[in-house]
């Protein structure tokens, strides 16, 4: 029995006024949860009559929140499991897609794609490969679902595509038991108050952050929400702080670089412009490395508008754990772990430096954000890489267990289990427990190892990204001959500059430069690029070893 699918009617029965609002800015309407299971229903009874049921993989290729929000709640209701696909851009070349959505729906066992705007124009190239698909607008139009199909706690609820290539897909296993376990626990560490809380996002539904922190959880349990797409935030980014501020919301979430771009913007506003700000206690910073200066700006261009600096709310999470790990303490903003950066890179030990040797020019000292304790379901310990446990403040392999754990991934060959013999899962980040909160240094496969010294990438590239000209969140460093004696790293870079010699050359000088003082490490080439060609991955972010390939002939 489903306890995921029973909160889901729970709430749509006895709740007829908490519900999400779309089409901000140009078109808002908001329906009310019992509605949006109200559309659920029919497209789940139209999926029933074209034979999707229990436990039947189904694909969904669309970007309106509105469309996707009732079709995922479909498939859920038939028993199915969700698979959001990787959405081709203007820039995408749709036969390698198609190709690539061939491996993924052979991988998920699927036939079908559920599919909505804007992406019914690519529905000749689903018929040219083979690909079966329905129109969502269509699936509106069915007899309601008169009973929901049960299925147990393991029943796979989303099959969560990871950020890697497309060409190598790789799903993660979600089960209904694994949803439920982390709802709950984010809702109770979050302290949610389902009559008060109002959430505004506008992170997309094929992300794990945007599908199930910023639509599932308020839908499950009950939650008003604001709900726009990224193409609505990027194209103005200001957006966001208008719709927190009309809709006076408490809870909003984003990786790094966005509150990064929302603060530049906040500072630069006109005078006369007004939000109110002063509501929001939760801006969850997750997804990707916090950065010290990127949430000042954020809370300095906040501040001016009634925004408490302490509804930052740094969290760690990955969908192997179904969102969430672990969330700051309430209500603290950014707490920093100043450690001495030669204990770290070489002793793995994260020794803490006083606060009245953080400016003197003779320590080398790294700041880490803290991201706060496990939530209640999980066990999370440190290891070696021999697999022994690691002491407080030793930095290791982060490992976890609990309920929110996937068991597995589905591959092209087959699945695979994520847990060791124990339940275990290594996860592949690096960090170390400080007081209880858990630290995440960085990835164990991207760390540069020069002369004995472990060289996080994260340093290098917030060095890089300080230089004039560099645009913010888009530098990497990559490692050269990793495992060798021979190994070295180059930064790569993108800049409005590139293909103007003159900038490049002072670009490259200075980028090296700035990185030498961070790290006391020299890049072998620092490589400019033009702007929106660093490769990343569906959800935004970058990916080193497909920049290192940009970078190898270059280097020799």
């Amino acid at each position: 029995m489903s306890r995921f699918v029973d909160r889901l009617l729970a709430t749509a029965r006895a709740d007829d006024q908490r519900g999400v609002t779309t089409g901000e800015p140009n078109a808002p309407v908001r329906r009310t949860w019992a509605e949006v299971h109200d559309q659920a229903r029919r497209t789940a009874g139209a999926l029933l009559s074209h034979g999707v049921g229990k436990h039947d993989a189904v694909a969904v290729l669309a970007a309106e929140p509105a469309a996707i929000g009732p079709a995922v709640q479909a498939v859920w209701l038939v028993g199915g499991s969700v698979t959001m696909l990787h959405q081709p851009t203007p820039r995408t070349d749709l036969a390698v897609w198609a190709q690539d959505t061939l491996r993924v729906l052979s991988m998920i066992g699927s036939k079908l794609v559920l599919l909505g705007a804007p992406f019914d124009q690519v529905a000749p190239v689903l018929e040219e490969h083979g690909i079966g698909y329905l129109s969502l607008a269509a699936l509106d139009g069915g007899e309601p679902l008169a009973e929901f199909v049960e299925v147990d706690e393991d029943a796979p609820a989303l099959l969560q595509l990871t950020s890697g290539s497309t060409a190598e897909p790789k799903a993660v296993r979600i089960s209904h038991g694994n949803l439920i376990t982390n709802i709950d626990d984010m809702a109770t560490v979050a302290e949610l108050d389902l009559p008060e809380d109002i959430m505004v996002s506008w992170l997309p539904m094929f992300h794990d952050m945007g599908m199930v922190g910023f639509f599932t959880v308020p839908m499950t349990l009950g939650v008003e929400l604001v709900k726009i797409t990224p193409i609505e935030f990027l194209g103005a980014p200001l957006l966001w702080a208008e719709l927190i501020s009309r809709y006076q919301a408490t809870i909003t979430a984003a990786p790094n670089f966005a509150y990064a771009m929302l603060g530049r913007r906040l500072s630069n506003v006109d005078e006369g412009a007004v939000y109110d700000l002063s509501r929001l206690r939760i801006a969850l910073n997750g997804a990707e490395p916090i950065d010290e200066k990127a949430v000042r700006s954020f809370t300095d261009g906040g501040a001016r508008f009634g925004m408490p600096a302490e509804c930052v709310f740094p969290a760690y999470g990955m969908a192997e754990g179904t969102l969430a790990i672990s969330f700051a303490p309430l209500f603290t903003g950014l707490t920093l772990d100043r450690i001495d950066a030669d204990e770290l890179e070489q002793n793995n030990r994260a020794v803490p430096v006083d606060e009245s040797d953080v400016d003197d020019p003779e320590r080398n000292v790294r700041a880490f954000a803290k991201l706060g304790p496990p939530l209640p379901s999980f066990e999370v310990e440190i290891v070696d890489e021999q697999g022994n446990r690691r002491g407080d403040r030793e930095v290791g392999e982060i490992r976890l267990r609990g309920a929110a754990v996937t068991a597995g991934y589905l591959t092209v060959d087959g699945p695979v289990s994520t847990l060791d013999d124990e339940g275990w899962l290594a996860t592949g980040d690096l960090g170390y427990l400080a007081d209880g909160q858990i630290v995440i240094c960085g990835r164990a496969k991207d760390v540069i190892i020069l002369a004995g010294r472990n060289i996080y990438p994260t340093d290098i590239e917030r060095a890089a990204s300080t230089v004039d000209g560099v645009r913010a969140g888009n530098a990497v460093a990559v490692r050269i001959d990793a495992g060798t004696r021979r190994e070295r790293f180059a930064v790569v870079v993108e800049s409005k500059l590139a293909g103007d010699a003159e900038q490049e050359r002072r670009l490259v000088k200075e980028v090296g430069a700035r990185v030498f003082e961070s790290v006391n490490a020299r890049p072998v080439a620092v490589v400019v690029l033009p702007a929106g060609t660093l490769p990343k991955t569906p959800s935004g972010k970058l990916r080193r070893a497909a920049a290192g390939e940009k970078v190898a002939d270059r280097i020799g």
